[in-house]
């Protein structure tokens, strides 16, 4: 039984429309002289900028609107999320590029590192050299990034990042994770009180909200919203639904389209492990050591296909199949983008250890394959 498009609440809403209510809001900020940085990658430390009293914002574009202009100096086979994020920015179509008064990259993929070059003619780029492995040499490496960034940051705004700064900007920062993180761990609930596409919503949503306490008052106000709804016998989705974890490439805009094959197909995306759920938000920065080195731990261990060996996107992908109690694991990866279509292997093979179901769905930004992906989506969980 495909769960139900039942009405969404307000809350819901609200951080679903959160990235196109944003730019009016970052307007204001850019009037009142506020600095903002746009960043691509789970890798950036956002406390930097915040330590520095500037806005963050995600830059990565999930709409296949500006790819047609990317390609005509971008190659057709290349990572849609790159074309794309490339396209909105030579097209202006992108207020969060326009708005941003220094753009941070990182060299997580070669097609990332070359678009930098091409996006550093029309903005401020600066590059974090991201180490390719999380041994004690590469944790000495990128200490040296992040320091390198502070300075840019003090150099570019003419502000002053001191460790007290830092400590506070992390603290901040952990609130918001530990509220994510309860968030969605609601769905360990059995059936649990949302659908995936609802709690995408959030998890993508709140990136795009920039009054902090604010934010903080409204995902606390979510989470006992919904225990309150699930208290009193609300079940938006049905107990037989079979219970998918999410990984693979970052998910979002055009990509909800798998999410949106798996939840017609008979089953629930109970929790993502990509970029934009528990990858960002299942850990959180050391709050009593050293800044910079806490901040160095934290980032560098983000377990990511780019990194070699990847042992923590496994650690944390085992830890969610066995907490969420999942009937299987869907791959979402992005056409071209390598490394994640390599390790599918590892992937496949870890979870046959497990006893997990797996299957990996390759897409791109366009509508086209939806009918594809929902026929395999629903091949694959009927056999659940």
């Amino acid at each position: 039984m495909p769960v139900q498009a039942n009405e969404l609440p307000a809350i819901f809403e609200s951080f679903g429309d959160a990235r196109k209510a944003g730019f009016l809001k970052m307007k204001a900020l850019k009037d009142e002289g506020v600095g903002v940085v746009g960043t691509f990658c789970v890798y950036t430390p956002l406390e930097v900028f915040m330590a520095g009293g500037l806005v963050p914002v995600g830059l990565c574009s999930t709409s296949d609107e500006t790819i047609a202009e990317a390609e005509k100096t971008l190659p057709r086979n290349l990572c849609p999320l790159i074309k794309a994020s490339y396209g909105f920015a030579v097209t202006d179509k992108c207020p969060y590029m326009y708005f941003s008064d220094l753009v941070v990259g990182e060299t997580t993929c070669d097609g990332k590192k070359k678009m930098y070059e091409l996006l550093g003619r029309i903005k401020d780029v600066h590059v974090l050299n991201l180490p390719q492995n999380q041994n004690g040499a590469s944790r000495l490496m990128w200490k040296e990034e992040i320091k390198k960034l502070a300075e840019k940051v003090e150099g570019r705004f003419g502000v002053k990042i001191s460790e007290g700064d830092l400590k506070e900007a992390i603290k901040i920062k952990n609130q918001e994770r530990a509220l994510l993180k309860e968030f969605y761990e609601l769905s360990k609930l059995t059936p649990p009180p949302m659908t995936g596409l609802q709690q995408l919503q959030v998890l993508f949503g709140a990136q795009f909200k920039f009054d902090m306490p604010a934010k903080l008052s409204e995902l606390r106000k979510t989470i006992d919203d919904i225990k309150k709804s699930y208290e009193e016998g609300n079940r938006p989705v049905p107990i037989e639904a079979k219970r998918i974890v999410i990984t693979g490439c970052p998910i979002g805009g055009a990509t909800e389209k798998v999410v949106k094959a798996i939840e017609e197909s008979g089953g629930v995306v109970v929790a993502f492990e990509n970029c934009t759920g528990a990858k960002q938000f299942d850990r959180r920065v050391n709050e009593e050591s050293d800044p910079y080195e806490a901040l160095t731990d934290h980032y560098l261990n983000v377990g990511c296909s780019v990194m070699t060996p990847d042992q923590n996107r496994l650690e944390l992908l085992g830890r969610l199949c066995k907490e969420f109690k999942a009937d299987g694991v869907v791959e979402m990866v992005l056409q071209a983008c390598h490394t994640y279509a390599i390790e599918t292997f590892q992937i496949r093979e870890f979870l046959n250890d497990k006893g997990v179901p797996f299957i990996s769905l390759e897409t791109d930004y366009s509508a086209g394959d939806f009918g594809q992906l929902k026929t395999r989506a629903g091949a694959f969980i009927e056999t659940l």
